[in-house]
């Protein structure tokens, strides 16, 4: 998992937006354990007190859990937005009139690109 910094707004804002685009899809799963403050803030040259004010944000936005001693986990919440939003998604493609057999091509596609 590598977090990429832009310097285009606040580091812990962007910190939190990457974590977050990996939680939405399907990236990191519920009760994967993310890195710590410090082991984050050592991979991106940053202050653990800035790693540590991105992980309160995304607990406030729902999609993680601090466990006190243990660290800092996706939660079902934060899963649960994978399927959200792909639906999400989905019926913007529907409205937009792609058609279902043209939807799961272009599935097949993709899917035929990563392997």
């Amino acid at each position: 998992m590598e977090i990429r910094l832009r310097g285009q707004k606040n580091i812990s804002e962007e910190i939190a937006e990457e974590f977050e685009k990996l939680i939405r899809f399907g990236a990191l799963r519920e009760g994967e354990k993310l890195p710590s403050c410090r082991a984050l803030a050592l991979q991106l040259g940053i202050n653990p007190n800035t790693a540590e004010r991105a992980f309160m944000e995304l607990e406030r936005r729902g999609l993680v859990k601090t466990i006190p001693k243990k660290g800092v986990f996706v939660c079902a919440a934060g899963a649960d937005l994978v399927h959200r939003e792909a639906k999400r998604q989905l019926v913007a493609i529907k409205d937009a009139g792609l058609t279902r057999g043209e939807l799961i091509a272009l599935i097949d596609e993709i899917y035929r690109e990563e392997s």
